[in-house]
């Protein structure tokens, strides 16, 4: 954004200028004389250079109001010409409000960023320790205080929910034959 905004090569007035003296202008001095390059000044010189200037030149009226007397009045020069001022106005004034919107944004995304690259390191840690501790403590262990790991014993099979042991008299057939020998 500072990229495309300085190439705008916009100015803010001078904080002791003639053009900044008045109350509602109090925002604008403390960019006095700086170029608009973030999206926070963009904002300070749309809603308090711009829109006081247009509300001046408008005589408090917007666009649309502004407009739709020229349309009654198609033969007024100077109100045309007001007209002008004000939509080119506004649509500077729209555009830097877009800057400011979009330098917001970039910012809120910069936080996510960092949040997501310092989440993923503590993820990473805290696997590599779960790695580390896997390596150091055995299968039996008391995992969580009064409840035992299950480990099985060798030899022994596993039991049914209605409590019989699984039969092993469909597993030779389906096993698969071994060079030299038949199945039964």
């Amino acid at each position: 954004m500072h990229t495309q905004l300085a190439a705008q090569q916009i100015y803010f007035p001078a904080a002791n200028s003639k053009a900044v003296a008045a109350p509602e202008f109090a925002a604008m001095r403390q960019y006095g004389g700086q170029q608009l390059t973030t999206g926070a000044q963009a904002e300070v010189y749309a809603d308090h250079f711009i829109a006081n200037y247009l509300k001046a030149i408008g005589g408090g009226k917007t666009y649309a109001q502004l407009s739709a007397e020229a349309i009654a009045q198609p033969k007024n020069a100077a109100l045309a010409g007001e007209v002008a001022t004000v939509f080119k106005g506004e649509t500077l004034r729209g555009l830097l409000l877009n800057a400011y919107a979009f330098g917001t944004m970039g910012t809120i995304a910069g936080i996510a960023a960092i949040g997501a690259f310092i989440a993923a390191a503590v993820m990473l840690l805290l696997s590599g320790l779960g790695l580390l501790h896997a390596r150091r403590v055995s299968p039996e262990a008391e995992i969580l205080s009064g409840h035992r790991a299950h480990a099985r014993t060798p030899g022994t099979s596993p039991v049914h929910a209605n409590g019989q042991q699984p039969s092993d008299a469909g597993l030779a057939a389906a096993a698969p034959a071994t060079a030299g020998t038949r199945p039964a």
